[in-house]
């Protein structure tokens, strides 16, 4: 059979529909991303729930623990949850994003120019994207709690009084079996606090960057990934208290405590201030600036770029034409 000419490679790429485009972009940016950075995800994890076991060791101690306590496989435990969240999420994200900022352009023509434009729309499809994936994330984290081989596991699945999961469907179904649906959005509402704010700073500080990048440099790799990487840093800053008290409301019941049990998103501030110190809320925040970086800095360029290669309209041109039929649909006075 011969092979298909670059017109027809074109050809099929128009056929599909721009939201599917914009999905395809979004989960590869995601997942690529993600796979980068997980070693770094996994030690922030065991930072923000493992308080006493690993704050004492440092970054370089708990990196060497878990080398020597489950090898160079350990630090992508639970990276498969991660990967099989993310790419879901982050292409509903992106995808979400793009046609919230479509429809608030057709329904308010006068106000898409102005910086409000991305920070709603990167709020709303942050909290469309997390209703959506949730239980993966949860899963996730409960899997990159744990810091024992599972050939240790005894018959119940347990090791010292710890429920440990052997993969991703056991956890999710031991989960549900625990707590049904609001056992598998625990800690949802911390998430949901959190996402809004920084998904829409996140997309309002790249956009509000790149805007700012000479013409020239427009299509530049490392102006993407700098736009990128400032946005990522500047939206988890001022967000991340909240991050820290959805880690610890998911894994709560994971270890038998005489702690009070996190309930409510500002109440389990308080609480985690008062007993573990307001340091604690920014726990693994310097691990966390190391990954978030070259994560949303990968991510935003990936996207960008896997936008160019499927031929996705720029954004000001869609600003153009979405303004453009707005106005056309409108009735002329006679």
């Amino acid at each position: 059979m011969a092979n298909k000419s670059p017109d027809e490679g074109k050809a099929m790429l128009d056929l599909m529909p721009l939201f599917a485009k914009e999905l395809l972009a979004g989960g590869l940016a995601g997942g690529f991303a993600k796979t980068v950075v997980a070693p770094l995800e996994r030690v922030k994890i065991l930072f923000q729930t493992r308080r006493a076991e690993f704050q004492s060791t440092g970054l370089s101690g708990s990196v060497i623990r878990i080398a020597k306590t489950e090898g160079f496989l350990g630090f992508y435990r639970g990276n498969g949850a991660s990967v099989a969240r993310i790419i879901p999420y982050a292409a509903l994200h992106y995808m979400s994003y793009e046609e919230y900022r479509r429809w608030i352009m057709q329904t308010f023509p006068n106000v898409w120019k102005g910086p409000t434009l991305d920070l709603v729309a990167g709020s709303l499809s942050g909290g469309t994207a997390v209703l959506f994936t949730y239980p993966l994330d949860l899963i996730r984290t409960k899997l990159a709690y744990q810091i024992v081989s599972p050939t240790k596991l005894n018959a119940s699945g347990m090791v010292n009084n710890e429920q440990i999961y052997r993969g991703i469907l056991d956890c999710l179904a031991k989960t549900y079996r625990e707590g049904g649906i609001r056992g598998l959005y625990r800690g949802v509402a911390p998430t949901l606090f959190g996402i809004f704010p920084y998904a829409g700073l996140k997309f309002y500080f790249y956009e509000e960057m790149k805007r700012h990048v000479p013409e020239e440099y427009k299509k530049s790799i490392m102006a993407k990934l700098t736009c990128g990487s400032v946005a990522g840093l500047l939206g988890q800053t001022f967000t991340y208290p909240l991050e820290v008290v959805r880690r610890q409301m998911q894994v709560q019941k994971l270890v038998a405590s005489d702690n009070a049990e996190l309930k409510g998103t500002l109440k389990s501030i308080v609480l985690i201030a008062q007993k573990q110190g307001w340091k604690q809320l920014f726990s693994g925040l310097s691990i966390n600036y190391i990954k978030v970086v070259p994560s949303v800095a990968i991510g935003f360029t990936v996207y960008d770029t896997m936008k160019l290669y499927l031929r996705v309209p720029s954004r000001d041109e869609a600003a153009v034409e979405v303004v453009t039929n707005k106005r056309l649909s409108q009735p002329t006075s006679q």
